[in-house]
């Protein structure tokens, strides 16, 4: 004992220094941030663009080194050559430059993870720190190389343990906070391949619930960050995930692991300025995610684009000139030919137009009119409201938004443009014009707008707008500097100017958000399998080089429009250039749990990859039979007693009651009046002791304890959605049901 606490002082005293070095990094980086922004906005451009670089530089690394207080050390390598090589969430060095910690991605801490009594990769020793706050609570060592540690003299009274698997196992047992943890401290073999797995191509990482998928989505995305640091910073790193309640539970990983630059979404996000808050039947939303809509979508703009049954006479200043169909079809076809996206190819066809119908009115006038005077000509024929009229009947300026609600609220249109589509499937698509925006019609959007190209026309209304806003604005710099009679000191202008630069500087990250076209180094997706064909699309767009992370289960697959096979949904996209991982270790659910709900599966037809459960819990499955007036009370009574059960002296401990749908309100209400507060619809509190869910909102969550809901409904709804509501708990499922259990829950075998 005397030597395991030596051991503690030691590692203690080396605690306290690193500690220490952040903080110092972190007054550093206040005071260079605080001298930056009392220099002001002033200067020149160039100036001020170097303050806001500077700026930006120190408030990033300031982040940084704020998000990283947990668990800031959390290993030590002790090598062959007599090296000792701390490991930790960032690199540290001192003054001088000599290392003090070493970042976890650093090809120096791989042996950290990867390392075994077979391969020790030059270790003699790993060890774990245990720490609460800035103290060292407790130590693991894993002896990798026993000789080598003999021969260097270390006394076997030292060592507290043989192995470190306490660490992974105490944080599995941990109770849920409302949040997702970091698994830096205990990333295993197989997932430290996938995490460091090269940046280019497509990477498919398949694994069963539980096994880390997003946790290592999220690492690699921090490992490629700082691997790639050049190119990914220009460009940008895409989180994909399944809903807003999912983002929200993951979104401190990432800067607990000093990255704060990646921007996350969802599918419905990825159309900026569009709310997709609205609802449809899942038959509608598997429509809508079919390829057969890019189809549909592209005849929708070229239809657009159509010739007049017959010609339109238009005075203009006493003569007449005609806008006949067979010049609308030459001009029409010669913009076609410009293969250019269609709001950008009508510059071109209305400029055919205009040219042609200013050679009708100069051969009126019978006389040689300059090039000058023609321009002019054509002027006054491109502002005649009858031209404009013509011209847009012919080829109409269209947003993503007009060409989308004019297909689900004008029959006529959808009929013209899907007649692959049955008529019942287009009485599906229908809706009213004021119905709101779904997820499902985001990679729509998406699709309509890469054909549509920019609005000319917008882009005139919005320079216009600017040069409005810039006059307002030199209008009040003057009204100031009259009032100051600070007006022989600086012009209105300038200081217009500075009212602007003055705003806030965007990151890549903010930038990429608030830009549709904006092109990604890397994009990470999770729960990918329920994306359908349209959203790959949508995705793909966003990143040219292909370069992605995409983590799923086939087995969980919830979305009609998703996929149970990844070579039917990615091959005719990726062309077969993508590769495979698959994570095998089911890390989170207790063995009984894992292997009723492997059963359940499997029965149901379901393609479920083969895993092994790293840990088995006692008592960890209970099923419970009520009448069916009785289950939401049975369900209530079971989540209030299993609250009290797992709640820690820290407050930490979560229990979430999973059932369909149409049976979340009673259950709600039962549990108000057993005196729990529970919001209703989408308001999820990640943070709250109990949460009622269905197993759609359920998808990439953990709790300590779920209480699942007559199974059998939602096994009627969803095999998938089963699957993933028995795998959400990592202590207990308890199972409350009025009808039979589904195949595979008694079965032993």
């Amino acid at each position: 004992m005397a030597a395991i606490d030596s051991e503690l002082v030691g590692e203690q005293q080396v605690v306290d220094g690193l500690y220490g070095r952040l903080d110092e990094l972190r007054a550093q980086s206040r005071r260079r941030l605080a001298a930056v922004r009392r220099a002001g906005p002033s200067g020149s451009p160039q100036n001020r663009s170097e303050r806001d670089a500077f700026a930006t530089l120190y408030e990033d690394r300031l982040a940084q080194l704020e998000s990283v207080e947990d668990r800031l050390a959390f290993g030590r390598l002790d090598l062959r050559d007599g090296e000792r090589r701390y490991i930790g969430r960032i690199g540290l060095t001192d003054e001088e430059q000599t290392p003090l910690l070493t970042d976890w991605r650093a090809p120096a801490a791989q042996a950290f993870y990867r390392a075994t009594a077979a391969h020790p990769d030059g270790v003699v020793r790993r060890r774990h720190l245990v720490t609460s706050g800035r103290r060292v609570t407790g130590l693991e060592d894993d002896v990798l190389d026993l000789e080598a540690l003999a021969e260097a003299g270390v006394d076997p009274a030292s060592l507290s343990g043989v192995s470190g698997e306490g660490a992974l196992l105490a944080a599995l047992g941990a109770a849920r906070t409302g949040r997702m943890g970091d698994i830096v401290a205990t990333i295993q073999a197989e997932q430290d391949a996938v995490i460091r797995s090269p940046l280019t191509g497509a990477l498919v990482v398949q694994g069963g619930p539980g096994t880390g998928k997003t946790a290592v989505a999220l690492h690699r995305a921090a490992y490629l960050l700082y691997a790639h640091r050049r190119l990914l910073e220009r460009s940008g790193v895409l989180m994909v995930g399944p809903s807003r309640t999912f983002l929200r539970y993951i979104d401190q990983v990432l800067p607990s692991l000093g990255e704060t630059g990646v921007v996350t979404a969802t599918i419905a996000d990825l159309y900026p300025g569009v709310e997709a808050r609205g609802t449809e039947p899942a038959e509608v939303a598997r429509l809508k995610g079919s390829t057969v809509m890019a189809r549909v979508v592209g005849r929708a703009v070229r239809q657009r684009q159509r010739v007049p049954q017959q010609a339109t006479r238009v005075r203009v200043d006493g003569r007449t000139v005609v806008v006949r169909p067979q010049d609308v079809a030459a001009a029409i076809g010669r913009a076609r030919r410009q293969n250019r996206p269609h709001n950008q190819a009508r510059v071109t066809f209305v400029r055919d137009m205009l040219a042609r119908l200013a050679e009708q009115y100069v051969q009126q006038l019978g006389w040689e009119v300059p090039p000058e005077d023609r321009a002019e000509i054509v002027e006054d024929l491109r502002s005649t409201r009858e031209i404009r009229i013509a011209l847009n009947l012919a080829w109409m300026p269209l947003t993503p938004q007009r060409l989308l609600t004019d297909l689900w609220t004008k029959p006529y249109r959808l009929d013209a443009a899907a007649p692959e589509l049955s008529a019942h499937e287009r009485a599906l698509l229908a809706r009213p014009a004021d119905a709101p925006w779904t997820p499902a019609d985001v990679p729509l959007l998406d699709e309509a707008a890469e054909l549509l190209g920019e609005d000319d026309q917008a882009e005139r209304a919005q320079a216009r707008a600017d040069a409005e806003r810039q006059a307002a604005e030199v209008e009040y710099a003057r009204q100031v500097l009259r009032s100051t009679g600070a007006g022989d000191m600086v012009s209105a202008e300038t200081l217009a100017g500075r009212f602007a630069s003055s705003g806030p500087s965007l990151t890549t990250a903010e930038r990429a958000a608030a830009d549709r076209s904006w092109t990604y180094g890397h994009v990470v997706v999770d729960e990918a399998q329920e994306l359908s064909a349209m959203a790959w699309r949508a995705l793909l767009r966003r990143v040219p080089t292909r370069s992605l992370t995409i983590v799923g289960d086939v087995a969980q697959t919830s979305s009609p429009a998703g996929t149970h096979d990844w070579a039917a949904m990615l091959d005719p996209l990726l062309r077969g250039t993508w590769r495979l991982a698959e994570l095998t270790v089911n890390y989170r659910t207790p063995a009984v749990v894992a292997a009723a709900a492997r059963r359940v599966a499997l029965a149901a037809g379901l393609p479920v990859s083969p895993q092994t459960s790293a840990r088995d819990v006692p008592d960890a499955l209970t099923c419970e039979r009520v009448t069916q007036d009785a289950l939401a009370a049975a369900a209530a009574a079971a989540a209030d007693r299993r609250v009290a059960e797992v709640r820690d002296a820290a407050g930490a401990g979560r229990v979430a009651v999973v059932a369909a749908a149409d049976r979340t309100a009673a259950i709600r209400a039962e549990l108000a009046a057993a005196g729990h507060t529970v919001p209703a619809g989408d308001a999820v509190d990640l943070q709250a002791p109990l949460v009622v869910l269905t197993p759609t909102q359920a998808k990439g969550l953990e709790f300590d304890v779920v209480v699942l809901v007559e199974p059998a409904q939602v096994l009627a709804a969803s095999a998938g959605d089963l699957y993933v509501a028995m795998t959400r708990p990592t202590h207990a499922l308890h199972v409350v049901h009025a009808s039979d259990l589904p195949a595979g829950f008694d079965d032993p075998a």
